[in-house]
């Protein structure tokens, strides 16, 4: 029996079997974790929380911060794609690299410093209180007493009433729920008596429903800044996507399209 002639035939059979199967392969898809090696900018939002990020009449994702980030991937000259993700499941997404950037009014807290990088703050942010048009009795934060009260999950201003003391003893309840957007249709309802959240979100929110919701022109907690927000290890894409928008504000991109949504330059 020739034996080296049948152990070179298996050895035939047994490679061509693996390259027909891709199990000789050793190279992996390639991981998108790295937009510079991707050419492309994976950008993770809440596609409901407009002016910010929300999908329009025609189901395109827009807004502000989607506007802002198109033009500095134009500049950086990268393709950009926007990916609607469970906002309270956002430091997962980034960190496993499913998307490369956060870019969607979040808000810059300690607690978020120490998962992620941020860019310099672009904005101011507070929470306010809003109410039915022609509610009585609610006038700040302590009027809130005996009430119930709605806010997105994982948003700041539910991360502020889940250490308050206030609000965990005085409130009646505080309803938490997937966006704004379904916290004010509950408010218009009835469901709730007020909605605490954020004040840019709202007044937008205001504007396409002005005989059904009002502000109440106090803050509630601590002033807070928006920024984009970057994996740990991404320090070399976070001072790209930085550098190119001090550009956007020397030459003024920012102030026109901050004017487009807002009707003025409300950035930092």
């Amino acid at each position: 029996m020739n034996w080296k002639a049948i152990l070179t035939g298996a050895t035939v059979l047994a490679c061509s079997a693996a390259l027909l199967a891709g199990c000789g392969s050793t190279e992996k898809a390639p991981s998108t974790d790295n937009a510079a090696e991707m050419g492309k900018i994976i950008v993770g939002l809440d596609d409901n929380f407009p002016p910010m990020g929300f999908k329009d009449e025609n189901n395109k994702i827009v807004g502000f911060d989607v506007d802002l980030a198109e033009e500095a991937a134009k500049r950086l000259g990268r393709e950009v794609e926007f990916k609607a993700i469970d906002w309270s499941s956002k430091e997962q997404e980034l960190a496993s690299g499913r998307v490369q950037i956060l870019w969607n009014g979040l808000d810059i807290t300690p607690e978020r410093k120490e998962n992620m990088l941020f860019s310099d703050p672009y904005m101011d942010n507070r929470q306010i209180i809003f109410v039915k048009k022609g509610t009585t009795g609610i006038t700040d934060e302590k009027s809130l007493a005996g009430r119930k009260v709605g806010t997105q999950s994982a948003s700041t201003a539910e991360a502020y009433m889940d250490k308050s003391d206030f609000f965990k003893t005085k409130v009646s309840d505080v309803k938490k729920y997937a966006d704004f957007v379904a916290a004010f249709m509950d408010l218009e309802n009835g469901r709730i008596d007020a909605v605490v959240g954020d004040e840019i979100v709202g007044r937008y929110y205001m504007e396409k429903h002005p005989d059904e919701i009002e502000a109440i022109d106090t803050a509630v907690g601590p002033v807070s800044e928006f920024g984009i927000a970057f994996a740990k290890d991404n320090q070399e894409l976070r001072d790209e996507v930085q550098k190119t928008l001090n550009e956007m504000k020397t030459d003024g991109t920012i102030a026109k399209i901050s004017e487009k949504w807002f009707g003025k330059d409300i950035t930092k």
